[in-house]
C-alpha cells in the first residue's frame, strides 16, 4: 500500500548546509524539519566566499540567491596575491568565469548568509533549536533520530549537515581524528577604511609560513584571516592575545597592521587548520552526510560553502520523485564524491604550498605564480568553478 504524502526529510544542523538542504529539498516537494543544537540562531562566525558555482548550482532549482546576497554582501571579480608588503603578485580574474554564467562572486558575513538562506526556506519550515543529536535508529525505510533532551523526530530521510563535528558521522563512521595542517587561522570582520581598501576589494597577502586575507563584505566591513605556522597542539590550543597577532604582522602593508588596529581584541576568533580524510561511504539506508559533515576541506580554496551548497542541490535533484529514497541517496553520493574529493585534495595542496616556511621554497612559489601563463589558471579555476548538473536516471 502507498502513500500519497510528501516523503519528510529531517536535517540535522542550520548551518550553510543544512538550510540549503531545506531550501532544495522543499523546492522539490519535500517535507522538511530542521534540528539545530545551538540554543538560538544568532548571528556568529566571521565570513566566507559564496563562489559563481554555488549560485549556479541553486539556479538550476530556480532558486536565486545573488539578489539577496548584492544586498547584504559584495560581489568581487579579481582576487589579488600580494607579498607581505602589499607589492602585486598576480590577480585572478574570477569575474569572466562568473560572466560566463551570469553570476558573481561574493563575500559576506555568515550571519547574513544564514538570514538571506532563512529567507529562502521560509517560515513555515519547522526549525527545532537545543537538539543535541545522541544517535540515530532505522527502522526499515524510516529513521528516528534521538536528542538529549529525550525528544525524538522520525522521518523517510536523514540529512546529517552538523558540520566537522557532525554527530551523524560519528555513529556512521565511529572515532576519528581529524588531520592536523600545522597552523593557526585568526579571523574577524570589523568596519574598516583604508585608501587601499576599495570597493570589491578581495586580497591575499604572502610570506614564509605566514598568509593574510582581507575582503570588503559589504557594509562598510572588511573580513579578515591571518595564518601561522605552528605545531598542530599548539595551533589547537592557542591563546594568546591581539599584541601577539599584531606583532606577528609588523611590517607587513600598512591595510594589513590597519585592519588588526581597528579590530576589537574579543571578535577575533582563532581555529586549528583541520580536515578530514576522505570519506568514501556517507550513509546507508535512508542516512546521508552533506558539507563538512561528509568533506571537511582546508579553506585554501574559499569552496567550503560552496561545496555544501553544491551537495544541498545535487541531493534535491536525486531525491525529487523518487520512490527508492536510499537509492536515490546513494545516487547522490555516487554523484558528488568525485567532485568533493578533488576539492579537499587540491584544497590541502594548494595550503601546503601557500605556508611553505623556507624563503627560498617561498620565493620559487612566488615566482611561479607570477609567470605560470594565465590559461593554465583559467583552465584550473573554470574547473572550480563550474557546477555540472546531472540529470537524474
Amino acid at each position: 500500500m502507498t502513500s500519497n504524502r510528501p516523503h519528510k526529510a529531517i536535517v540535522i544542523g542550520a548551518g550553510i548546509g543544512g538550510l540549503t538542504a531545506a531550501a532544495a529539498l522543499r523546492r522539490v516537494g519535500m517535507d522538511v524539519e530542521i534540528h539545530e543544537r545551538a540554543r538560538e540562531l544568532r548571528p556568529a562566525g566571521t565570513a566566507l566566499s559564496v563562489m559563481c558555482n554555488a549560485i549556479t548550482a541553486l539556479r538550476t532549482l530556480g532558486i536565486d540567491l545573488a539578489p539577496e546576497l548584492e544586498k547584504r554582501g559584495r560581489s568581487f571579480r579579481d582576487l589579488h596575491f600580494l607579498t607581505r608588503e602589499g607589492r602585486p603578485i598576480r590577480d585572478m580574474p574570477f569575474g569572466g568565469i562568473a560572466d560566463r554564467f551570469e553570476a558573481a562572486n561574493f563575500a559576506v558575513h555568515r550571519a547574513d548568509l544564514q538570514q538571506a538562506l532563512l529567507s529562502v526556506v521560509g517560515d513555515d519550515c519547522p526549525v527545532h533549536l537545543d537538539s543535541a543529536v545522541t544517535g540515530f535508529e532505522v527502522d526499515g525505510r524510516e529513521v528516528t533520530v534521538l536528542f538529549a533532551d529525550g525528544r525524538s523526530a522520525t522521518g523517510d530521510v536523514l540529512i546529517g549537515a552538523d558540520g566537522f563535528h557532525s554527530a551523524v558521522r560519528r555513529q556512521l563512521t565511529g572515532p576519528e581524528r581529524p588531520r592536523e595542517a600545522g597552523y593557526v587561522c585568526w579571523l574577524s570582520t570589523v568596519p574598516f577604511e583604508h585608501p587601499r581598501f576599495t570597493e570589491g576589494f578581495a586580497a591575499h597577502y604572502w610570506a614564509p609560513g605566514q598568509r593574510f586575507g582581507l575582503a570588503d563584505i559589504g557594509q562598510g566591513r572588511a573580513y579578515w584571516w591571518g595564518t601561522k605556522n605552528m605545531a598542530p597542539e599548539a595551533a589547537r590550543s592557542w591563546s594568546g592575545r591581539k599584541n601577539e597577532i599584531a606583532a606577528a604582522y609588523a611590517g607587513w602593508a600598512d591595510e594589513v597592521r590597519a585592519v588588526i588596529d581597528a579590530t576589537p581584541e574579543d571578535t577575533i576568533v582563532s581555529v586549528p587548520a583541520q580536515d578530514r580524510p576522505f570519506l568514501e561511504r556517507w550513509g546507508y539506508g535512508p542516512v546521508t552526510l552533506l558539507g563538512d559533515a561528509a568533506h571537511p576541506m582546508l579553506t585554501a580554496l574559499g569552496q567550503g560553502a560552496a561545496m555544501a551548497i553544491e551537495d544541498a542541490v545535487a541531493l534535491a535533484e536525486s531525491l525529487a520523485g523518487a520512490q527508492d529514497l536510499p537509492r536515490a541517496l546513494r545516487d547522490y553520493e555516487a554523484r558528488r564524491r568525485p567532485r568533493t574529493r578533488q576539492m579537499v585534495q587540491a584544497s590541502r595542496s594548494l595550503s601546503r604550498i601557500e605556508q611553505l616556511d623556507n624563503p627560498l621554497a617561498a620565493r620559487l612559489r612566488e615566482l611561479y605564480f607570477r609567470f605560470t601563463p594565465a590559461s593554465v589558471f583559467e583552465k584550473q579555476n573554470a574547473s572550480v568553478l563550474t557546477y555540472q548538473s546531472v540529470a537524474v536516471s
